[in-house]
């Protein structure tokens, strides 16, 4: 049986091509390398009137890398409609001329490898995949699809799964182990992104990454396989964490958290979790492997039910962004770092223009003042309760006036509809706080109050950070506010996680140089 031309524990990085010309293969495969691929999926279904022989003798006599072939047939997610016969001919062809790899669909498999073997012996490695549609099947169904798929005689079984839940991952994990041939296994689209970075924990030697400028959906680029996730080091051992939202493609926190596990040496790996339903995921992933997760927008309140245990900080607040499994017990205890880190940010920047105009202030710069804060969500609860500990006097907007009411009561504050922050008036010297979606990419220019309002705060927050600088920003810059971006915030909370994920001390210029450099 051959191996994958790799060495041992060494994961490959494997760059999908689905182009329209057998020219645009070959550059793309240049291109491939120079990013990190170390082989290429070619698609042969893809390009416009092919000509097997002329269209492969380019490919193959011109491959700067190893070469998998796929001619994948429409009754099986590819474009080809024509004659079965002429399909499975050209990929005979690529055998012949060469290819490092040609792939079969398990229907076929069986009774082509043996023509193949028949035809013609060579150095061409054998891939028999199918592909999973709709919710992923219990695993003793999977055990005996692939066990099929071995029995062909394959030298490699490719699966590829479309979950309908995150929970559904865990299966293709669990099989990877039982395979008796190399296997590679994963999931495509947003809930099976994790699939991508997490399979060579479990053994799968290929993992696969899109060029950069040409995204596919649930696919991670070359670039971040190799420099954000440093997918060839990942291990057995390595600890998983990961950001608990819905949706989580926007998150910057890889960008963060894996180059500062590698600048500590800690054997971790920090992913974006798509999950729909807390509880199944909960109960899913409870190995003591996947150890601390960061919370997200919508489940920062909700996740609370889910912790064994909460910090006080976090009791008290009523909201988690931060997961961790206590290795004694496995339970898990929620922290909220969000706090501290919205409201340090806050003041150190109002101390910051105090110092520059000579003046020195003692206590909170927030003590006394109107806070006003639009948004009563898991963050909008952090700011709430972050003012109220400063002295400060707090008025709260939200879509929800129920919602507004409830954190009102908490922190002695007042409560108003969202819709009513147009046209409220704040006294001077007011702190305005932006805690909801408004502004977040894509919906950049939508700010939460009046413009004409700006010139009334002494200073303005804004808790989005995707953009840095989002259009409320500017315009209270413009009215001479002082301004706090969300990444600021971003910085401050992560460097929290990061002490709780490691149980160590965050190297917070370092962390500080990788978000003002990359945000």
């Amino acid at each position: 049986m051959g191996s994958l031309p790799i060495s041992e524990n060494t994961t490959m990085i494997c760059a999908p091509l689905m182009v329209e010309s057998a020219e645009q293969m070959v550059s793309d495969m240049d291109r491939a390398k120079a990013e990190g691929a170390d082989i290429v999926e070619l698609r042969l279904d893809f390009i416009r009137n092919f000509q097997p022989r002329r269209d492969l003798e380019i490919i193959l006599k011109n491959k700067p890398l190893p070469v998998l072939i796929v001619y994948r047939p429409k009754w099986a997610g590819g474009q080809y409609e024509g004659d079965e016969q002429k399909r499975l001919e050209a990929l005979h062809i690529a055998e012949e001329l060469g290819a490092d790899y040609v792939d079969f669909e398990l229907k076929v498999a069986s009774d082509f490898k043996e023509k193949w073997q028949m035809r013609h012996q060579s150095d061409t490695k054998f891939v028999v995949s199918h592909y999973l549609g709709g919710i992923t099947p219990s695993i003793e169904d999977l055990n005996h699809l692939v066990a099929r798929m071995e029995a062909t005689g394959a030298d490699f079984v490719k699966l590829i799964a479309s979950v309908t839940d995150i929970t559904e991952i865990a299966r293709i994990f669990q099989l990877i182990s039982h395979c008796q041939v190399p296997t590679i296994a994963y999931s495509v689209g947003e809930r099976g992104f994790m699939s991508q970075i997490l399979s060579p924990k479990y053994g799968v030697d290929l993992v696969y990454g899109s060029l950069a400028g040409n995204p596919d959906p649930g696919l991670p680029t070359i670039e971040s396989l190799v420099q954000t996730y440093n997918v060839k080091h990942i291990d057995a051992d390595t600890t998983v964490f990961g950001l608990i939202s819905k949706p989580v493609s926007h998150s910057k926190g890889p960008l963060l958290h894996n180059p500062t596990f590698r600048y500590v040496n800690f054997n971790g790996i920090y992913v974006p979790m798509f999950v729909d339903d807390l509880k199944s995921f909960f109960c899913t992933y409870s190995r003591a492997d996947f150890a601390g997760f960061s919370v997200g927008f919508p489940y920062k309140e909700a996740v609370t039910e889910f912790c064994d245990e909460l910090h006080p900080p976090a009791q008290s607040i009523g909201a988690v962004n931060t997961i961790i499994r206590r290795p004694s017990d496995g339970k898990l205890i929620g922290y909220n770092t969000d706090c501290e880190a919205s409201i340090t940010a806050i003041e150190d920047a109002i101390k910051e223009k105090e110092s520059s105009n000579g003046k020195t202030s003692f206590g909170s710069p927030l003590a006394g003042k109107l806070f006003v804060l639009a948004g009563a969500g898991g963050a909008g609860r952090a700011l709430a309760f972050g003012a109220k500990s400063r002295g400060a006097r707090i008025v709260i907007f939200d879509i929800d006036f129920d919602r507004a009411k409830s954190l009102a009561s908490a922190v002695l504050g007042e409560a108003r509809l969202l819709k009513d922050i147009a046209n409220f008036r704040p006294e001077k010297g007011a702190i305005l706080a932006n805690a909801t979606p408004l502004g977040m990419h894509p919906n950049t220019d939508r700010i939460p109050v009046a413009e004409e309002t700006l010139q009334d705060y002494q200073l303005v927050f804004d808790a989005v950070y995707i953009p840095r600088k989002t259009r409320l920003l500017k315009d209270a810059e413009a009215a001479g506010a002082i301004t706090v971006s969300g990444v600021e915030m971003f910085l401050r909370q992560a460097i929290g996680q990061f002490n709780l994920f490691t149980n160590g001390e965050a190297p917070k210029e370092f962390m500080r140089e990788i978000v003002f450099a990359k945000f």
